[in-house]
């Protein structure tokens, strides 16, 4: 299985041209045959807390066919971050397209504290199952709380993403923590984060893979926009940043 995780920048509440950079590194993910690919945390809208609930909206919104199209004529699994909504609530969550199926919207469990008056928790524990892995995503501040990685395993996870915002002054802390729940918990494990700037920080880019032993076997600078692919039967690490590809 071929997955990916793509590191863009946002542009602050404008989910048409959001839409237009989701477009461009999903066909990335397609041309190097990704079966899967994961952008940060409230991708189309960038992280933007205060506005978010003027932007939230549900999975069935018509300006994410595309999205949907792609997944069906290519064979991809997508997921994308989105606020969304209830009559009454708004979540963090990331909206799962899958090739001719319903789409899916897991909203983050455990949320980051100056969230709480902002956001409802989700209450939807998910993993997506795949012929040759198991996928537990997971957003941002999930990371931090045991129960979230212990439902994973518990679930047979043996892949675990996190799509996060993570800022130059957190990501050293950031980087340690998902190196050891890959070690503790024999997780391969992803992490997509932004470039540029998104809710009032300096986002720290770094995308990064690390193997079951916690080890770093991939990571993506700190200023482009890009994808990074592991292929978990060949090893094969492939990254793409500004039209150029290396492995």
């Amino acid at each position: 299985m071929r997955i990916a995780v793509a590191q863009i920048e946002s542009i602050k509440g404008n989910i048409e041209e959001n839409l237009k950079t989701h477009l461009i590194w999903i066909n990335k993910a397609i041309q190097n045959k990704a079966d899967l690919v994961i952008f940060p945390e409230l991708s189309v809208t960038g992280y933007e807390p205060e506005i978010a609930e003027s932007l939230a909206t549900n999975q069935n919104d018509a300006r994410l066919d595309v999205i949907q199209n792609l997944s069906d004529n290519n064979g991809i699994t997508i997921g994308v971050g989105l606020p969304t909504k209830t009559e009454h609530d708004t979540f963090v969550s990331m909206i799962i397209f899958q090739p001719k199926k319903e789409r899916i919207t897991y909203s983050k469990q455990y949320l980051y504290p100056p969230e709480e008056p902002i956001f409802k928790a989700g209450k939807n524990p998910l993993v997506l199952n795949f012929e040759t892995e198991v996928v537990s995503p997971a957003i941002c501040y999930e990371t931090t709380n045991k129960a979230h990685c212990e439902f994973a395993k518990r679930n047979n996870a043996t892949i675990y993403i996190a799509s996060v915002l993570s800022s130059i002054n957190g990501i050293d802390s950031e980087l340690k923590l998902l190196s050891d729940i890959a070690k503790n918990n024999s997780l391969i494990t992803f992490m997509s984060n932004y470039v540029g700037k998104s809710g009032g920080y300096d986002c720290a880019g770094k995308s990064s893979i690390w193997n079951e032993k916690g080890e770093l076997i991939g990571q993506l600078g700190d200023k482009e926009e890009g994808l990074i692919i592991f292929d978990t039967e060949s090893k094969e690490i492939i990254t793409a940043t500004n039209n150029v590809y290396s492995k």
